[in-house]
């Protein structure tokens, strides 16, 4: 009686972000998200590079996060218009730039996602689960939904941009809770030290709210451009007290130039050692 073996093939490995799609196609909905991602990331950047002196810490913008292999691959993602994740490298692999971030990879959540909404927050707001309908199709699963209860995201912030309105979520006991700002309107992002709130200002030639950040003191973490400015006013601070403190040392020679002449007048040497002793011949 003779055996026949079979051979037993292993499941092809989950891919990396090298084998899967950076872009389901779609377009930006407006013409804010991408100077108002600028700010956050530009503002946010001297903490990060202090809080990881090694580089390891990822931000993306618009990028997808990877959270289940499925066909078409780009099904299986969520692209937040931003989002930052701590103790992982901008670049997995030497010579490789990111194009996407695969959580079955990379075993870490980002901290924090964004969401700019151009209507009215209901997609952002979306927690339809992960279902199989009655006919046997796969229920597309809500945004909300995804970072609640599947890559499970510490903070989550939704801003409605054509309200001007902004919620942030923090993920206690496996849910999503709403955050009430504090005193100064902030929402604090408490593992970072920082607030995250609105900003009334002009950038890249757009007058309007902005997400900015804030430290834990309340005073607003600066773009490059405004730390240059700040940096320029600074110096032309130091030459105004330099010039003051120029004069006033002018002013005080001077004034003992005009005194020794007027001892001189009197036949006074203002730079005799002893004084003279008038009355005693």
């Amino acid at each position: 009686m003779s055996e026949t073996l079979i051979d037993i093939g292993l499941p092809p490995a989950f891919p990396d972000h090298t084998q899967l799609p950076e872009s389901d196609g779609t377009f930006v909905k407006n013409f804010q998200e991408h100077p108002q991602s600028i700010i956050l990331t530009d503002s946010i950047g001297p903490v990060l590079q202090r809080r990881h002196p090694d580089g390891r810490y990822c931000i993306g913008q618009d990028s997808g996060i990877y959270w289940r292999e499925t066909e078409p691959p780009e099904k299986g993602a969520e692209a937040p218009d931003w989002f930052y994740a701590p103790n992982v490298s901008a670049r997995p692999e030497q010579g490789k730039y990111r194009r996407s971030y695969v959580l079955w990879r990379e075993h870490m959540a980002p901290l924090i996602a964004l969401e700019f909404a151009s209507g009215n927050g209901n997609e952002e707001r979306d927690a339809t689960p992960l279902l199989m309908t009655d006919a046997g199709e796969v229920q597309k699963p809500g945004k909300f939904w995804v970072y609640e209860q599947i890559i499970r995201i510490p903070y989550y912030g939704i801003y409605e941009m054509s309200n001007d309105r902004l919620e942030v979520y923090h993920l206690r006991d496996f849910a999503y809770h709403k955050l009430e700002p504090n005193q100064r309107g902030h929402y604090p992002i408490e593992p970072l030290e920082i607030e995250l709130g609105l900003w009334q200002g002009s950038y890249q030639n757009q007058t309007q709210l902005w997400l900015r950040w804030w430290d834990i003191h309340g005073n607003l973490l600066l773009i490059g451009d405004e730390r240059a400015e700040l940096e320029k006013l600074r110096t032309e601070q130091e030459h105004q007290r330099a010039e003051q403190e120029r004069q006033r040392a002018e002013r005080a020679e001077q004034k003992a130039a005009r005194l020794a002449e007027r001892l001189l007048a009197m036949g006074i040497d203002p730079d005799a050692d002893d004084s003279p002793d008038f009355g005693h011949p």
